[in-house]
């Protein structure tokens, strides 16, 4: 288990109960110590039942998540960039702080409808019948 508190902004901070690690094997560079030292860390975070955020947040970090999640929406970030375990832990933590920030941020503002000025509805009409002309042209003349 996770000890220390992940802080995501003012407002938000993840228990340390609420996370869960485990060390597993990673391949990749490192010679033999990939062989022997279980460096790649896989975090876990229930974000369904999770106290700690609101449920607008929990609904848009499992869209965030999309495939990470699982079905009962336990997130798993599995990190193994890093030789060591404690960068692993760190970037896995990190990686999970980036994706609640996202969730957590507000909703774009809604669009406002706009309309073309007189000026562009005009030009465009103008470019069309321009291009009517100019098909027209190609075709073959008429018999009289």
């Amino acid at each position: 288990m996770a000890s220390e508190a992940l802080q995501i902004n003012s407002r938000i901070t993840i228990a340390g109960w609420e996370l869960a690690e485990q060390f597993v094997l990673a391949g990749g560079p490192g010679g033999q110590n990939v062989n022997k030292v279980s460096t790649a860390v896989q975090l876990f975070f229930d974000i369904r039942n999770s106290p700690s955020l609101s449920d607008r947040v929990k609904e848009n970090a499992l869209k965030l998540a999309g495939r990470r999640a699982s079905k009962e929406g336990v997130l798993m970030i599995e990190s193994s960039r890093f030789r060591s375990q404690e960068r692993n832990r760190e970037d896995a933590r990190e990686r999970l702080k980036e994706l609640l920030l996202e969730a957590a941020a507000p909703p774009p503002p809604p669009r406002r409808k706009t309309k073309p000025s007189k000026g562009a509805i005009e030009r465009r009409l103008k470019e069309k019948a321009g291009r009517s002309d100019v098909k027209k042209m190609r075709g073959k003349p008429a018999q009289d």
